[in-house]
């Protein structure tokens, strides 16, 4: 027995500007009527290649863990396998059965940012998530720190919208300049940082990790969460653990993306230690 959409699909509805580099595209489909959400909730979308709709994947029946369905994904033509890359959930609207994504629109385009910039009303992804498998809520702090570049605002704002008042945040997020920075709304106590780059391409400098290494922390039980280009997050980390003493089952860490390469490209030497401390971690 076949699973009819075990991949959905996402439609366009809008598309708009949040800043000269995030676009925010707003999509309907299939299951977002009655979509479960959490904070830093992930996406894996597919974008289809020149003259090649995205596929209907399915998935066998008893398959226990759900994963046939990238077993038939593998099994594309590499022609035809549409390109995979994860995205954060935005903001859902349940009233309307739609989702927002943000895309930063990167110099060096790769096929999401060229799918972003032409999309359009009816343009048609395919979806795999999110899945609560993933779902990692923050442990019990006094205090919370928040730290990455603009590929984790979403994931960010999203934590921000779901803390009470009374919880004590410090954020600093690393983007191009002022025309970059965007409004985020939460009813806890934040204490907001943006830090320009300057001249400085996303993942080639130090200035998140500068500034984090400047902040006064609080004293108490912190938490940190970190998300960004995968170096800096890793040196965010190791500065959190070995200089601010923070347990390392206090930090959630995650690399979106790594310089110069895709999420195409085979793991590092780097990402395969990343992943390791990560179970070492839970």
């Amino acid at each position: 027995m076949r699973n009819p959409q075990p991949v959905p699909l996402l439609h366009v509805t809008a598309v708009h500007p949040v800043t000269p580099h995030v676009l925010r595209v707003r999509f309907t489909g299939d299951g977002l009527d009655d979509f479960t959400t959490w904070p830093d909730q992930q996406l894996k979308l597919l974008f289809p290649k020149p003259g090649h709709p995205v596929p209907d994947l399915v998935t066998a029946r008893g398959d226990k863990y759900g994963m046939s369905w990238y077993q038939a994904y593998r099994a594309l033509p590499e022609a035809e396998r549409p390109w995979m890359r994860s995205y954060t959930v935005r903001e859902h609207h349940p009233d309307t059965g739609e989702i927002d994504v943000d895309f930063v629109l990167h110099a060096d385009a790769g096929p999401a940012t060229r799918w972003a910039r032409t999309a359009k009303p009816g343009d048609t992804l395919g979806r795999y998530g999110p899945s609560a498998v993933y779902r990692r809520p923050l442990a019990k702090h006094d205090w919370l720190l928040l730290a990455g570049d603009e590929t984790a605002i979403p994931a960010i704002a999203s934590h921000l919208a779901a803390l009470p008042a009374g919880a004590h945040v410090i954020a600093y997020v690393e983007v191009g300049g002022p025309a970059e920075q965007q409004r985020l709304d939460t009813a806890a106590t934040l204490d907001l940082h943006w830090v320009h780059r300057a001249a400085v391409p996303p993942g080639r400098g130090t200035a998140l990790l500068d500034a984090v290494r400047a902040a006064d922390l609080p004293a108490g039980s912190g938490y940190a969460w970190l998300a960004g280009e995968a170096d800096a997050v890793r040196a965010l980390r190791r500065h959190l653990l070995d200089d601010r003493g923070l347990d390392k089952r206090r930090i959630e860490f995650t690399g979106y993306w790594r310089l110069a390469l895709t999420q195409d490209d085979p793991p590092t030497d780097d990402d395969l230690a990343e992943a390791q401390e990560r179970v070492a971690a839970d």
